[in-house]
Parts: C-alpha cells; sequence; structure tokens
C-alpha cells in the first residue's frame, strides 16, 4: 500500500513559514528555534548539536531557509550588512551631513558585492537606544552592521562587543569591554596641521572655541590644538559652548589681544556673524578657522573657508569594509580594526597674516 505525503500546513494555506512551524516539526519549542537562529557560542552549545540538526531539518522542509536568519544558521552568511543611525531622521537627502556617508557605504557594498539593510524605523526616535528595546538583537537580521550618529551610547557598543557582532562606528568611539571598530577622522592631526598654518602666518594668541564638550570628536580637535600651542611654547587657551549672542566674547578676545581662532564646525559662521556685528573684519581683525564640515549647514554661509574638511565618503566605505573584514574566517585584531583617515586642510580665505600690535593680557577661558 502506498501513502501520499501530505504538505505542511503553511504550504497549505499559502502562508509563509514561521518559527513556530520550523518548532512544531523539530519537535522543540520555538525558544529553542530562536536560538538556534540567534545564539553563538555558549547559546549554541546548550542547544546540542542533535536538536540543532533537527531545526535544519525542519527548516528545509518548511521552506524557511529563505530568512536571512536561518541563512546564517546554515552556516553561511547573508551578504546582507545593516546600516543604524542614531539620528532622528535616517539622512536619505543630499545636504544631510550624514548623506556622503552613507554614499560612501553603499559605494563600497556595490564594490564588494554585499547588500544593504537600512533600520529605518529604529532610527526614528533621536538617540534611540538599542540596548533594552530590541535592537540589537534586531541587527541581528544582517551578518553585521555600520552605525553612525553623534548621539551613541557606549552601553550599546559595549553589548555588541561583549556578543562578538561584526560592526563599525563611523567615527572614533570609546565604550567598556573593549575597543570599538571604527572609521574615524584624524582630527587631532588636521587641528595641530591647522594651528601650525596660523602660527606660520604669525599668529600667537590662537584661542580654541567648543560647540559642546564630552564628545570623542571633539576631544580629538581639542588634543591636536593643544599639541600644536604647546609644541610651539604657546599657551592653550579654550572656550566651551560660548554664548555668542551679547558679544562679550569677542570682546574679551580683541582685548586680550587674541587675533586667531579655531572652532568647531557649527560655531564658525555664528562667530563670522558675531564678529562682524561687532565690527570685527574677518579676516582683516580676526583670522578664524573652521575645524570641520558643519552637521547643520547654513543656507546663507557661502564664506571660502579656511580649516579642513572631513572625509566623510572615505569613513563610510571604511566602516564597512572594517566589518566585512570581521566576517571573514580569521579576522584582523582589534587595534587594526580601529582606522583614521585623514582631513583636508584647505586654505580658504577667512585667515590672514598676522599684523603684531602690543602684548596684552590671556583672555579669561579655560586653561588646558
Amino acid at each position: 500500500m502506498t501513502t501520499t505525503g501530505h504538505a505542511p500546513e503553511h504550504r497549505r494555506s499559502g502562508r509563509r513559514p514561521t518559527q513556530a512551524d520550523v518548532a512544531r516539526i523539530a519537535g522543540v519549542s520555538q525558544t529553542t528555534v530562536s536560538m538556534v537562529l540567534t545564539g553563538t557560542g555558549t547559546a549554541q552549545r546548550r542547544v546540542g548539536e542533535d536538536a540543532r540538526e533537527r531545526v535544519l531539518r525542519a527548516i528545509e522542509v518548511t521552506g524557511y531557509a529563505a530568512n536571512p536568519f536561518a541563512q546564517r544558521l546554515a552556516g553561511g552568511r547573508t551578504s546582507i550588512v545593516g546600516v543604524y543611525t542614531y539620528e532622528s531622521v535616517f539622512p536619505h537627502d543630499s545636504s544631510d551631513f550624514y548623506h556622503p556617508f552613507l554614499e560612501g557605504v553603499e559605494n563600497e557594498a556595490q564594490r564588494s558585492g554585499v547588500d544593504l539593510l537600512m533600520f529605518t524605523s529604529m532610527s526614528a526616535t533621536r538617540g534611540q537606544q538599542l540596548v533594552g528595546g530590541g535592537g540589537v538583537g534586531r541587527l541581528r537580521l544582517a551578518d553585521g552592521c555600520v552605525l553612525l550618529g553623534r548621539h551613541s551610547y557606549p552601553e550599546d557598543l559595549a553589548e555588541l562587543l561583549r556578543q562578538d557582532f561584526p560592526f563599525a562606528f563611523v567615527g572614533r568611539r570609546e565604550a567598556p569591554g573593549g575597543k570599538v571598530p571604527y572609521a574615524g577622522a584624524a582630527y587631532d592631526v588636521a587641528t595641530q596641521q591647522v594651528v601650525e598654518n596660523l602660527l606660520t602666518l604669525g599668529h600667537r594668541r590662537i584661542v580654541l572655541v567648543n560647540e559642546f564638550t564630552g564628545h570623542e570628536s571633539i576631544e580629538d580637535r581639542a588634543r591636536g590644538y593643544r599639541r600644536a600651542m604647546t609644541r610651539a611654547g604657546l599657551q592653550p587657551v579654550t572656550f566651551d559652548e560660548p554664548d555668542l549672542t551679547s558679544g562679550e566674547l569677542l570682546d574679551a578676545l580683541r582685548s586680550a589681544g587674541v587675533s586667531a581662532v579655531v572652532v568647531t564646525s557649527d560655531l564658525a559662521a555664528p562667530l563670522r556673524r558675531a564678529a562682524v556685528a561687532r565690527g570685527l573684519a574677518v579676516p582683516g581683525d580676526l583670522s578664524i578657522a573652521r575645524l570641520g564640515d558643519p552637521e547643520r549647514p547654513d543656507p546663507d554661509d557661502d564664506v571660502d573657508w579656511t580649516g579642513f574638511l572631513i572625509p566623510r565618503q572615505e569613513m563610510g566605505a571604511e566602516a564597512l569594509r572594517i566589518v566585512i573584514r570581521q566576517l571573514t574566517p580569521t579576522p584582523d585584531p582589534p587595534e587594526e580594526l580601529q582606522i583614521k583617515i585623514p582631513c583636508v586642510v584647505v586654505p580658504g580665505v577667512t585667515a590672514a597674516r598676522h599684523q603684531p600690535s602690543a602684548a596684552r593680557p590671556v583672555p579669561n577661558g579655560k586653561v588646558r
């Protein structure tokens, strides 16, 4: 007597197979299926080889292997790399500061033959933390992930390191528990070069004005500024988050004989406007150097700035390469997954040779 096999229920109904279908056919719990799909190391060993094989067979029967998770389960890769941003709006628009980073990621993805998965729904809330909201597990839809954005969380990066998940951040980041893979800009070297160029123009009283503090990119710029000033035998002076509306900062700088200011990107245009409003000529009375491209470009600012440009496309491309290198059978050691890319120093027109005047006291900023 012959028997006729019956197709699984999900195939008869035409619906897409689920983890529950896999669990029912394999004779295991859905939790076990999830652990096999998403777990690594200890989790895989806890499941056991027999259960794992039954899950594999059930996936083959159900057709669940079309799911990226199942491709990972089968011992291969999905050839998909995720992109997650901590910004409030996913940077699709070409005018967005972060868009060139994405262009670099996309171009490198095409060159490397991998697909990109944009985690747009998880990026919908500014500063949304991955840990605690299921975000870290969701990233595992892809083989690895490129992360970007100013408002990141060290806890997220520490958890990704703990789980040994392949990722790279666009920009230098630090986190407890290990070395964060990143493709950053060499802000310290570029800032040092900008200050040294001002010194060559005869400036000696050069101050640093920061938009905010406590961020790796700001710390890198400050380190380069201090290094250049110290090597020249000069006193570094920093103003953090100054009030530009009152004009008091400009008055203090001029009364102290400051002839040049290096300023973090988004404060450059407001500082120049404040100087002009105070009757100062830029660069005649005050030279200003901008340390990088602004995150919030001023549509009325068409100035050819002295300073440096951030290699945004190159950073995006390198971040993807760092992720891909972690997917090889012999991934690079952590220290080789931290790359700094040179910035482009530009002469611009907002800095000029200093005309010496009588010595004046150093302004009352933070001496560092």
